[in-house]
């Protein structure tokens, strides 16, 4: 006589909500592809003048491609409706760790004591302009490209910790059922 086995396989479904998540993942997505395209960029102008690359330009490299990497993991455990909680948790809680090492050491290169970038660029690049067809419109063109790009990289690096902070809250919010 043979025996009948009945498996019984519960499976959890968590409830995100869908219009933060999307919200959640172009914010970041940008934020990500913005921190690696500047401090790319930078590392290609320090080559340029042949100066040392300092350890956070490809610090924030790596970081920003692995931000890009966990919004494409989260894709695709949505897309499959596999998307777990306690994964997303760890990653938010990892990148955040990185994100807010980051924008420590921005805010030090941006704003510090001893004559900063911010300062630098008020010094030389607003408070001086060039016009006309000339090598110092040109330079003056790219210093305050350099000034922009290291602004953008202080706010890019904000809003991604703030929504990697976000993402961790949403991510707990949803383990419990808040949602």
């Amino acid at each position: 006589m043979a025996e009948t086995v009945r498996v019984v396989r519960r499976t959890t479904r968590y409830h995100w909500p869908d219009v933060q998540l999307n919200i959640w993942i172009l914010i970041f997505l940008a934020s990500s592809a913005t921190l690696l395209g500047i401090f790319a960029n930078f590392m290609s102008i320090q080559n340029s003048l042949q100066l040392g690359i300092p350890w956070y330009m490809p610090y924030w490299i790596a970081v920003g491609s692995l931000g890009i990497l966990f919004v494409l993991l989260i894709i695709g455990l949505v897309s499959n409706r596999q998307l777990i909680p306690a994964v997303v948790m760890l990653g938010s809680f990892i990148l955040f760790v990185l994100f807010l090492t980051g924008l420590i050491k921005i805010s030090i290169e941006l704003f510090g004591a001893s004559g900063g970038v911010n300062a630098s660029c008020t010094q030389y690049v607003q408070n001086r302009s060039s016009k006309g067809p000339s090598l110092d419109t040109l330079a003056w063109l790219q210093q305050n490209n350099i000034c922009s790009c290291w602004r953008a990289a202080f706010s890019f690096a904000l809003i991604g910790t703030v929504f990697l902070l976000w993402l961790f809250i949403m991510a707990w919010q949803v383990q419990t059922d808040d949602y």
